[in-house]
């Protein structure tokens, strides 16, 4: 069983910036990991992904704002958001696949006050 532990969620204003971590409990140098965020209301939607490699890729409303990262000496992906909006508060999940199976963490709060 994989755990995934997403931190670094809270309330912010409107242009400021948090960084998400998320903490696999396995190695995970060789896995493609994402973020994923769900408002109150709305469906689940892809975030941010990097593969194994390093190659990352953004929904439209975050580019130029949101950067992901990986450390995998430390098991850990990050998101540094910046520049928040309101339109960003949702509960942001890290996901990842590991000998088959897909995990998801337990979600960190995101608010963004206007």
């Amino acid at each position: 069983q994989v755990q995934l532990v997403e931190s670094g969620g809270g309330l912010v204003q409107t242009g400021g910036s948090l960084r998400l971590s998320c903490a696999a409990s396995t190695i995970f140098r060789a896995n493609s990991m994402a973020w994923y965020r769900q408002a109150p209301g709305k469906q689940r939607e892809l975030v941010s992904s990097i593969t194994n490699d390093g190659t990352t890729d953004y929904a439209d409303s975050v580019k130029g704002r949101f950067t992901i990262s990986r450390d995998n000496a430390k098991n850990t992906v990050y998101l540094q958001m910046n520049s928040l909006k309101p339109e960003d508060t949702a509960v942001y999940y890290c996901w990842g696949t590991f000998f088959g199976a897909t995990y998801w963490g337990q979600g960190t709060q995101v608010t963004v006050s206007s």
